[in-house]
């Protein structure tokens, strides 16, 4: 049984409703073979009577979906389960993209790359967070105790969002070392606070804790008391 993928598109003419249906097809469906596309004139479209207003022609457009790419045999069962836990996301969400896995001593890092990711970053990371301990779950269950942390990242975002949170951190700490006074940091997931703790687990002048419930909990940067 085939997996086939079909689009339905429209234009001005047969012709840019089938350009418009085979640009859909290759965005959700990387690597299909264009001369494979089969198409079906559901309208051809009418002109309105001198040229005022129109109907769009319509196409749909059927291929087969290229297979995925084999997996390495020396894969890990951490990078396995990363692997296919983040390509049966992407063919979930109708999101476009690749994953890369990169296997480390203490950590697996699968890394989705593609044109249009914010849905499967969602708003402050929450979406991809998500993913990542969703992944991690499964990962104890196929592989055991012994099993290596799972990172879940796209487009780059753990870098940008790691760079933005240190920088969040610093201006936190200056603050509460010049007014001596706690200061509050935006709620963040539990994935972020562990990077701000971490950025100022060394800070002679600060310490940091985490307050509030789940999930609005967020860091508070509390100025060390220094002995008289």
């Amino acid at each position: 049984m085939t997996d086939e993928l079909s689009v339905e598109a429209t234009g001005e003419t047969v012709g840019e409703a089938k350009w418009s249906a085979l640009r859909e097809l290759e965005q959700r469906a990387p690597g299909i073979d264009r001369e494979a596309v089969r198409f079906q004139v559901v309208s051809e479209g009418e002109r309105g009577l001198l040229g005022v207003g129109y109907t769009p022609a319509r196409v749909v457009a059927m291929v087969e979906r290229p297979p995925a790419a084999p997996a390495p045999r020396d894969e890990s069962g951490e990078a396995t389960v990363a692997r296919e836990f983040l390509e049966r996301t992407l063919a979930a969400l109708g999101v476009v993209g690749t994953v890369a896995v990169e296997e480390g001593d203490e950590a697996v890092t699968a890394t989705v790359a593609g044109p249009d990711l914010g849905v499967l970053i969602g708003r402050h990371g929450q979406m991809i967070d998500a993913l990542q301990y969703l992944a991690n779950a499964i990962a104890h269950r196929a592989v055991g105790d012994e099993r290596r942390r799972i990172v879940i990242d796209a487009a780059g975002y753990r870098a940008r969002r790691s760079a933005t949170l240190e920088g969040l951190a610093r201006r936190g700490a200056e603050q509460a070392s010049a007014t001596g006074r706690p200061v509050a940091l935006e709620p963040m997931s539990a994935v972020e606070r562990r990077l701000v703790h971490e950025a100022l687990k060394d800070d002679p002048e600060v310490e940091t804790a985490s307050e509030g419930a789940e999930p609005h909990r967020y860091v508070v940067v509390v100025p060390r008391r220094s002995a008289d």
